[in-house]
């Protein structure tokens, strides 16, 4: 007999949330009817409306479900690269490409970075400054552990490098996006080893 615990059941409004994400990718909100999202998620029009109180709710949730995981995922980044090479850079690197990655294939959380949202998507959640906040302050706090960064300094080179990353979602490069990845990492990579390469030598020198 196996003593693996089996998965949770999904909740209702997990369901309804998956649901709602996947008619996302089939056609724009306004065209997307809560009968239809509660029908795919296999409950009734009324358990949605008790959870979620709104389509604009419903909305709501997605984006802050989808931005909650781009951050989850940000930092599992920076963590697994700042553990393979104890370099808080190479982590930070590893963030920024991660919301190039994810920016470019998910349109709500590019729309949530930028600002720039489109009618085919819900309401917008989180203000984008509020969002590259809570993401550099994710990576720092993930990074704070690995050798040779400075608490301060390394705020502040993870601000500068994820703001350049975010230039990235802007403005991409010419080619696929794994052009623009590759060059937003190296870039962070450059700018973040010589800012905290700079500090380390003003903290030895005081």
């Amino acid at each position: 007999m196996s003593s693996a615990m089996p998965s949770a059941k999904p909740t209702a409004r997990q369901c309804l949330l998956h649901a709602a994400r996947d008619a996302l990718a089939d056609r724009p909100w306004p065209r997307i009817r809560m009968v239809e999202v509660a029908a795919a998620a296999g409950v009734s029009r009324q358990t949605l409306y008790n959870e979620f109180g709104s389509k604009d709710g419903l909305g709501a949730a997605l984006v802050a479900r989808e931005t909650d995981a781009f951050l989850d995922r940000a930092a599992h980044a920076a963590a697994r690269a700042a553990r393979d090479g104890a370099d808080p850079v190479a982590g930070c690197a590893a963030a920024a490409s991660w919301m190039v990655r994810t920016a470019h294939r998910e349109p709500l959380v590019r729309a949530a970075l930028t600002g720039c949202w489109e009618s085919r998507l819900p309401l917008p959640g989180v203000p984008p400054d509020r969002l590259a906040a809570r993401l550099r302050d994710r990576t720092v706090a993930t990074l704070a552990g690995a050798p040779g960064a400075p608490d301060p300094a390394l705020r502040r080179a993870c601000e500068v490098g994820l703001r350049l990353a975010l230039s990235y979602v802007v403005a991409p490069c010419d080619g696929p996006p794994e052009a623009t990845e590759d060059a937003a990492g190296a870039h962070v990579v450059q700018v973040l080893r010589a800012l905290l390469d700079r500090a380390d030598g003003a903290e030895r020198a005081g």
